[in-house]
């Protein structure tokens, strides 16, 4: 079928016909990555820009898609000028691919190989790494193919966020664990275990702009290949611990463990460990707000996707979110507006801020035993 996304039209296989994405032979196309893509253009196009300021030669960025399956992420970024090149071992979608950018008139080389192979034979100032699944087969071959930014995507969540426990140990070299987090929780193993592939080959991958949405993370790696900005990278790892009953947590960098042997906060000894994590940023501000830019009513998922952004853009750097209907539950008491339940932290001379988590998820400076204390008054006005 003939399918319209953003500035661009390509021959795709029907999701009706019973096919699914990463199932049987046939090639995928998944209309439900649409944000992802429009996310990607938007991210290329502030890249380029922040290219254009940095750097004096004037050549196009060449862009990886590593696995190009219908060739849609390749064609929209070619259509962004990139110098695009479009990878995938099967000889379908390799055609498909170049179909799809004879169709909209985008010059771009197909190329019918083992994105493993590719990414070590040569290299690309963007890849894009978007697997079925978790893209730690291709880690280190995607480090050694990058010059400058690596664009990575993991569907695998329940490994990332500890729901499969020993997937996510073997997968992601780290402990994860299910907590009242996960999504973060999910973000962070993933840059984490990046990072780290990194790092062995004295390259520094540091995260410019990430988000969870739906079934995937994703996240954009500014790479530096330099041994001391790799360990200033390291510097960002290390671990979390939260407790199952009051819910209070607390991070420690470095890459030894010193977990308390009780919850400081209620006594608990239901505290879990986790990692080693990122606990760095995940997203620029400043480039959040670039990408915001590049956004246009000509996306099908424009709004989401700016949404998104603004959100990014104020979350505050601080591991990890709360959910406010969790911590009420656990309190019994009845939540408020959130924008209301945040002032009253900020009154008490905290930071707040919304995390794109999801609609009751923030980011706080303040514990959790501080954050009851904020906000109190109007949990005992409503128990009147």
């Amino acid at each position: 079928m003939r399918v319209s996304e953003g500035d661009v039209e390509v021959e795709a296989p029907d999701p009706r016909d019973g096919s699914s994405e990463g199932a049987g032979d046939a090639v995928f196309f998944n209309p439900e990555m649409e944000l992802n893509r429009d996310l990607t253009v938007a991210v290329l196009k502030a890249y380029q820009k922040r290219a254009d300021d940095a750097w004096t030669d004037d050549r196009p960025l060449t862009y990886l898609d590593a696995m190009t399956a219908s060739g849609v992420r390749a064609a929209r970024a070619a259509k962004t000028g990139y110098d695009v090149t479009a990878a995938d071992l099967d000889p379908d979608a390799a055609d498909l691919a170049e179909e799809n950018l004879a169709l909209n008139d985008v010059p771009g080389e197909v190329v019918e190989a083992d994105a493993n192979v590719l990414m070590h034979q040569r290299r690309f100032d963007v890849v894009d790494l978007d697997p079925f699944g978790t893209p730690m087969p291709f880690a280190d071959a995607a480090v050694a193919g990058t010059r400058k930014l690596l664009c990575v995507t993991a569907t695998d969540t329940a490994p990332l966020c500890g729901a499969h426990f020993d997937s996510g140990v073997r997968k992601y070299d780290c402990v994860p664990r299910n907590t009242d987090f996960h999504r973060e929780m999910g973000l962070r193993v993933l840059i984490s275990a990046m990072t780290r592939v990194a790092a062995r080959r004295d390259v520094a991958a540091v995260p410019i702009l990430s988000h969870v949405t739906r079934h995937y993370a994703r996240t954009y790696l500014e790479v530096t290949h330099k041994a001391t900005a790799a360990d200033r990278a390291l510097e960002n790892v290390g671990f979390l611990y939260h407790c199952a009953d009051c819910l209070y947590r607390e991070h420690e960098h470095g890459r030894i463990a010193h977990p308390p042997e009780a919850c400081p906060n209620c006594g608990s000894s239901r505290l879990s460990e986790a990692g080693p994590v990122w606990l760095g940023r995940v997203a620029d501000p400043e480039f959040a707000e670039s990408v915001a830019a590049e956004v246009s009513p000509g996306m099908g998922e424009w709004k989401r996707v700016s949404r998104l952004l603004d959100t990014l853009g104020e979350e505050l750097d601080t591991p990890t979110y709360y959910d406010q209907h969790r911590l009420c539950k656990e309190w019994g008491a009845p939540a408020n507006k959130l924008e209301t339940f945040l002032d009253d932290i900020r009154e008490a001379g905290f930071e707040a801020s919304p995390a794109h988590y999801g609609g009751t998820c923030f980011k706080t400076d303040a514990n959790v035993e501080e954050i009851r204390e904020a906000a109190q008054p109007p949990l005992d006005a409503t128990e009147e």
